[in-house]
């Protein structure tokens, strides 16, 4: 495979430039396992980890290569393996807060074109986890697509796309089933050559299966859906690039059951432009949407014209997001103090020696 084949372009190609005389040479990210990484380069397959020096100068989990990622290698072709020095600038990233009590990013993908948002149009179809999926898709910076699976399974498809309509705000929807080999093939313009499309959805959701159609080959493992509840297990256990044989690069993720946000404020107006236009029209301008007299937001609610769910979606996001600026802003500040601490350290060795 060549780089194009890979995703490299005109913009990877300029930031390379800064470092062409240091003698290094590129590769992407296709898997990443506790802190080892595979590395897909025009000459083949590498394992690689990263430098002593990259590894002291990082601060966050963002500092470190993620699946997807262009990354800056010596290689070593004869052993099979690489050194990572540096990452070159992304141009998309999807992150969520990483699960358990800590204030931390995960990065699920890097230098992603387009994010399919997987939904089952079974008893997994939920409007509230897509519409939390959109906002953190356009704080990516990558384009979302609403691929809705398992058509086969549902009487009301029709129903369910007039459902989505005032979620989706213009957002690409399509309702797709492999076991009927139905709305494929209106996925494959997404797929051009070069063209990194990620995978995204809860557990059962369909993306394991998705990913084997559009690949050609059974090369991720498939659980049955239970019982009872339409609820999928853990398929897919790791984030992982597949190049497409036909054109275009895949990143398949493992579902997620808890999708908490990560530095999606700006996105919020984005996702939910249906109702911050409806609030501009509220009489008060400090209107808070409850018991004012004139607020465009309730008298929406009783005409019909704006679900009520839905608003409380985003009366919930707005909290959510609110809540983590502040934890952020602390961890900043650790951070801050943190760094300053192991540069005076350093400056003291060095004096030392």
């Amino acid at each position: 495979m060549n780089l194009q084949t890979l995703g490299w372009n005109e913009y990877f190609n300029n930031e390379f430039t800064k470092y062409t005389e240091q003698g290094y040479s590129v590769g992407r990210i296709g898997l990443e396992h506790k802190r080892m990484y595979r590395i897909f380069t025009e000459n083949g397959e590498l394992l690689g980890e990263v430098s002593g020096k990259l590894r002291h100068n990082s601060i966050s989990r963002e500092d470190y290569p993620a699946v997807g990622d262009w990354v800056l290698i010596s290689p070593r072709y004869e052993e099979g393996k690489a050194t990572i020095h540096g990452i070159l600038p992304r141009f998309s990233k999807f992150s969520r807060k990483a699960a358990g009590m800590t204030t931390e990013e995960q990065i699920v993908a890097t230098n992603v074109n387009t994010l399919f948002l997987v939904n089952a149009l079974n008893q997994d179809f939920n409007l509230r986890r897509i519409e939390r999926y959109l906002l953190m898709a356009w704080e990516s910076g990558a384009n979302p697509v609403i691929v809705l699976t398992k058509s086969d399974l549902c009487n009301d498809v029709d129903e369910k796309l007039k459902q989505i309509e005032p979620v989706a705000l213009g957002v690409p929807v399509h309702a797709v089933s492999v076991k009927d080999n139905t709305g494929i093939d209106q996925l494959d313009k997404y797929l051009e050559e070069g063209q990194t499309v990620a995978l995204l959805g809860s557990s059962g959701a369909g993306k394991s299966t998705l990913t084997n159609r559009l690949i050609g080959i059974e090369k991720q493992l498939v659980n049955e859906i239970r019982e009872g509840d339409d609820r999928g297990k853990h398929t897919t256990t790791h984030r992982e690039l597949i190049v497409v044989p036909t054109g275009g690069i895949i990143i398949d993720t493992p579902g997620m059951r808890e999708l908490q946000l990560w530095d999606a404020e700006d996105s919020l107006s984005h996702s939910f432009e249906d109702i911050e236009t409806l609030a501009e029209s509220c009489y008060y301008r400090d209107c808070t949407h409850g018991s004012e007299p004139k607020c465009a937001i309730v008298d929406a609610i009783s005409d019909g014209i704006l679900d009520e769910e839905r608003f409380r979606s985003y009366v919930k996001l707005q909290k959510e997001l609110a809540y983590l600026e502040r934890k952020n802003d602390k961890k900043a500040q650790l951070e801050e103090r943190n760094k300053w601490k192991k540069l005076s350290g350093d400056r003291t060795r060095a004096h030392r020696k």
